[in-house]
């Protein structure tokens, strides 16, 4: 268990290494002389990398035994933050950001499998659900601390007290995680491998986060020029919606070993509901309150949810498919951030709840059609190996 705590320590700082920036754009902007839109690529440009180098680095550190690849990656994690704290220009600041987001697009894929690995296969989506609250708490009290932080101090100091927790994640990894020979556990490999179910599951993630982040990017002007709330309700709000994210977290760790499928599509249901319920409410505060709320626990039980459902389907090596889904991931909140401003540019800001709402019923969509599409690739691979469409019936 200590163990399984030092892996949620880590994600805890790597999604707050990505973050943390947000409520630090201002003094970054002026203390480096570079305007806010280029501030803001530090964390565009952070989540680009990963997105775009995932895969590649988890084929190419594929053998790496895991307790001395996590090492490692939180090694380079504490300099590279550190070399963050002392960027004398904006480029070496980027740079720096470059190098943890290199660390991190690894670290999501090997961080899942290492996690079940620890435990038993029958309760191994608890044990990924304690990980990503981890990762749940970085941007509700990580990037609000930094932000505190920054403000009293500079914002240097917010990084390197980041830098700390990182240091803090390596010495118990070292301590506490056991040496396991690379592909020696039950997580290594999907249980149920599936090429077709894998990348369903990778369109379900694209798609589901695409939608929750088309409205989730713009929530602050749609909170106060749609919904009329004032400026300071903002932070209130998205504490509670982080809170209900990790609800959601804790029921999704509680049921995702009995139904994986079956907490998926529960999941995709209430961010739909959610999402769709902005755009109809929006002018009803309680309901507005009520639905960004359920938007947050519907991501919280999501994410360990499609996590888990890696390691089921993976069609080989469960770190490569858990690369592939977190890239999936990464692009879903780039294009999510994307979209949303096309929609606002187009319709105006309350477009943008109900756009990501119908993002996310197709979605699912695809994960109910799920059964429909894997039993028609079957069918056409058994007509191509042996020229009879006779098929077997899906586990």
């Amino acid at each position: 268990m200590a163990a399984l705590l030092a892996l949620a320590v880590g994600a805890f700082c790597y999604v707050a290494m990505e973050t943390m920036p947000v409520g630090l754009l201002p003094l970054i902007s002026e203390d480096l002389g570079v305007s806010l839109a280029d501030a803001g690529m530090l964390v565009t440009g952070y989540g680009l990398t990963v997105a775009i180098v995932s895969v590649p680095l988890a084929y190419v550190t594929r053998r790496v035994q895991r307790r001395l690849l996590i090492s490692v990656l939180l090694g380079v994690f504490v300099v590279a933050t550190l070399l963050s704290a002392v960027a004398v220009d904006y480029l070496m600041l980027l740079a720096a950001r470059v190098v943890v987001a290199l660390s991190q697009s690894v670290f999501w894929a090997v961080v899942g499998p290492a996690a079940a690995s620890l435990f038993p296969q029958r309760v191994r989506g608890r044990a990924m659900s304690t990980v990503f609250g981890g990762s749940a708490l970085a941007p509700m009290l990580g990037v609000s601390a930094g932000t505190w932080l920054g403000q009293q101090t500079g914002w240097r100091w917010a990084f390197v007290a980041l830098a700390g927790f990182g240091l803090l994640a390596l010495g118990l990894v070292v301590l506490l995680m056991p040496t396991t020979p690379v592909g020696a556990t039950h997580a290594a490999t999907g249980t149920a491998p599936s090429v077709p179910r894998y990348w369903i599951l990778v369109a379900t993630t694209i798609l589901s986060i695409t939608g929750l982040f088309t409205a989730f990017t713009y929530t602050a002007p749609f909170l106060t020029d749609v919904s009329g709330f004032p400026a300071a309700a903002i932070g209130p709000l998205l504490l509670l919606r982080g809170l209900v994210n990790l609800g959601g977290i804790a029921v999704a760790g509680a049921v995702v070993d009995g139904s994986q499928r079956g907490t998926t599509v529960g999941s995709l249901i209430v961010l739909v509901v959610s999402l769709v319920g902005l755009y109809l409410f929006s002018g009803w505060q309680p309901a507005v309150a009520v639905m960004l709320a359920l938007s947050g626990f519907a991501l919280g039980a999501l994410t360990p949810a499609l996590q888990n459902r890696v390691l089921e389907v993976a069609p080989g090596s469960s770190d490569l498919a858990s690369a592939g889904n977190s890239a999936a991931f990464n692009v879903g909140i780039a294009g999510g951030a994307l979209l949303g401003g096309a929609v606002l540019s187009g319709t105006g800001v309350a477009g943008t709840a109900l756009a990501g709402g119908l993002i996310s019923a197709a979605a699912l969509l695809i994960v109910l059609a799920e059964p429909l599409i894997a039993r028609d690739s079957r069918r056409q691979q058994a007509v191509d190996g042996s020229g009879s469409a006779t098929v077997t019936n899906d586990a």
